[in-house]
């Protein structure tokens, strides 16, 4: 027995995700009292955003859907998966564990920060050239980390660059490209 207002019925109910998104600056901040909120001042990719935040609001929940900076990827929500990572004073943190307001003041440097006016950030560049991305959901984070890892200076073999990058999850499988773009801006920084 088959109804076929059922699928047009919930056809109509359908939403679209687009439409669910909290746009920056929405009215997501005007749900919460004023009473439990608190003033934030987050400098990110040398732009000053302030902001009335819930106390337990994550620097990345404040990157994505207060500020709209989308390019930091919400993955596990737990730290395991490194798509969330971001520079905050120019080490790398995974900001789904972050409370913004603990980064009040503090630089923060996301994807979106990395590339002067059109010139790629030396990552960025080596990524492209050895295809170290396929689906590129991950790819924000594992640029973020790289850049990070490359000033921390612990990358000496391919095996540090497989350690240290071992926080940031590819599904797809591309850590074989990740490691080669890594170690040739790792090769031409011991070069210049």
């Amino acid at each position: 027995m088959e109804n076929t207002n059922i699928g047009n019925s919930s056809q109509e109910a359908r939403v679209s995700i687009l439409e669910q998104i909290p746009l920056p600056n929405s009215s997501l901040t005007s749900s919460i009292p004023v009473a439990n909120t608190i003033s934030v001042i987050l400098r990110i990719n040398n732009v000053e955003h302030k902001l009335q935040l819930d106390p337990r609001v994550t620097l990345l929940d404040a990157l994505r859907e207060y500020i709209g900076l989308t390019g930091t990827k919400k993955g596990c929500d737990h730290g395991q998966c490194g798509a969330c990572t971001v520079l905050v004073n120019g080490h790398r943190i995974n900001s789904c564990l972050a409370l913004a307001a603990s980064y009040d003041g503090e630089e923060i440097t996301t994807i979106e920060g990395l590339a002067q006016d059109e010139d790629l950030h030396p990552v960025q560049a080596a990524f492209i050239e050895h295809d170290g991305f396929q689906c590129g959901y991950c790819t924000p984070g594992q640029i973020m980390s790289a850049v990070g890892m490359l000033k921390e200076g612990h990358a000496e073999t391919d095996d540090d660059i497989r350690e240290q990058m071992s926080g940031n999850i590819c599904r797809c499988g591309a850590y074989l490209n990740i490691v080669a773009a890594i170690r040739e801006i790792k090769t031409n920084v011991h070069t210049h």
